[in-house]
């Protein structure tokens, strides 16, 4: 089967960098998989889990939001944060729910409904792990 490198790095430490056949991963604009040959592509993440299967492993990643670049050869996320998915708790996430709060306090309009939308998906979270 193809594969398509992926890299996962977060400001404080680079998590992953393998040779994956297909990569899920929460995009802001919904769900995707990445895999060889994917069309070239450049979005951001929402908070949620990024799903890597290489071979018959499959590793889960925890990311609060961040970019994403694919082309057909690589998948690379810049995660604003970012943890394996057996690292996290309940109250890990409920800290990425109350910076999410802090960071909506004095937002208005359409800022407002995005910031609303982060602390959703974050608290969706709490469901995922």
């Amino acid at each position: 089967m193809a594969t398509i490198q992926f890299d996962l790095v977060s400001p404080e430490r680079k998590l992953a960098s393998i040779e994956a056949s297909e990569i899920h991963i929460p995009g802001a604009e919904g769900d995707f998989t990445a895999m060889a040959e994917h069309a070239s592509l450049l979005t951001t993440l929402r908070p949620g889990v990024i799903k890597v299967v290489a071979g018959n492993d499959v590793t889960e990643y925890v990311v609060t939001g961040g970019f994403v670049e694919v082309s057909g050869t690589s998948a690379s996320v810049l995660a604003e944060q970012a943890m394996p998915k057996s690292e996290v708790t309940a109250d890990i996430v409920n800290g990425f729910v109350e910076a999410a709060e802090v960071a909506a306090k004095g937002t208005i309009g359409a800022e407002k409904d995005v910031a609303d939308k982060r602390i959703a998906d974050t608290k969706a979270l709490l469901d995922q792990i």
